[in-house]
């Protein structure tokens, strides 16, 4: 899918509460701006520019959040960012570029079918991780007793005993395919020398879970959140993945799958996370913000920039800060 010509772009949000103020600059800043400005009246100013495209983020001090600039994409990859902390349950509605309103409905999806989403991919330590789940009759009734719904409008701790709660419910019927920071920088790398980028190693993982599921029962319909062109994933499917049909939709964590499958990534992802914060002896936080900096300046520091690649995505700007 190609992308559209870059329109102007103005909004504004209002986000009175300042813990919800704090964790969408901490979403924010895993995408990594491309500028961090300060400017009077405002908590923060974010710059985001790619391809043509440029975003000014301002959260100011009062509540207000604008969004300005010209963009097409990367408008959209904002607005998924944003969100779980802006739009509400279910049907969401949403400004276009000319202002009016458009809607997302949630279809509702015959059975069985999976779900898949990551988690990772915005944090300079830590593995990419995507999760699979299998939803059949019985098993979505189960999951949505329990409170499944997008871990990004978890906390940590609720996601892990969610995650706890999947697994038991639809055993044999998920997948977890963890790609540890050293195989991601060599797979990143083999990637990129062949003219592909992060988007294509994504699409190999939900591939890969994909294509596990269907080995342990049949399936003919999987959905999962679109972050890219929408060839990436069908691309990379074998013979089983190749029949089914695949549905990609921005805000796909809205599906009870895509949720669950959110939540196994996650909790997969802060395990992982943690295991390398004891192995390397310190605290490796989450995101890619200034607080990420200076513990890769510690572990540097402590084992060796040649070591660095066994914890953290070298590919992320925050390498040329910190070696």
């Amino acid at each position: 899918m190609s992308r559209g010509k870059p329109e102007p772009v103005s909004r504004r949000y209002d986000v009175p509460d300042a813990h919800v103020r704090a964790g969408i600059r901490e979403a924010l800043e895993r995408l990594g701006p491309s500028e961090r400005k300060t400017e009077a009246w405002c908590d923060w100013v974010l710059v985001y520019a790619e391809d043509g495209e440029k975003l000014v983020l301002k959260q100011y001090q009062k509540g207000t959040l604008m969004i300005q600039g010209r963009a097409e994409h990367l408008l959209r990859v904002i607005l998924h960012v944003l969100s779980p902390f802006l739009d509400g349950a279910g049907e969401t509605a949403s400004e276009d570029f000319a202002g009016a309103k458009t809607k997302t409905k949630t279809r509702k999806l015959p059975l069985p079918h999976i779900g898949t989403d990551e988690s990772g991919k915005g944090d300079y330590f830590g593995p990419l991780v995507v999760g699979g789940v299998l939803v059949e009759t019985g098993t979505r009734e189960k999951l949505s007793a329990l409170g499944v719904r997008d871990s990004k409008k978890l906390g940590d701790a609720r996601s892990r005993e969610l995650a706890a709660g999947i697994r038991r419910i639809c055993v044999e019927r998920y997948r977890e395919v963890v790609i540890p920071p050293e195989r991601y920088n060599t797979l990143y790398e083999e990637f990129r020398r062949e003219g592909r980028n992060l988007n294509h190693l994504l699409a190999w993982a939900h591939a890969r879970a994909i294509e596990s599921l269907l080995e342990c029962a049949p399936c003919r319909l999987a959905v999962a959140d679109q972050f890219g062109n929408e060839r990436y994933i069908r691309s990379r499917l074998m013979n089983k993945g190749r029949e089914i049909e695949l549905i990609q939709e921005h805000k796909g964590e809205r599906y009870l799958a895509v949720a669950a499958a959110s939540i196994l990534a996650r909790d997969r992802f802060l395990e992982y996370l943690g295991r390398l914060s004891d192995e390397a002896g310190l605290t490796l936080p989450k995101g890619a913000g200034p607080p990420v900096v200076t513990a890769a300046r510690k572990y540097v520091e402590r084992h060796g920039a040649d070591k660095l690649s066994r914890v953290a995505k070298l590919h992320y700007k925050t390498t040329v800060q910190v070696v």
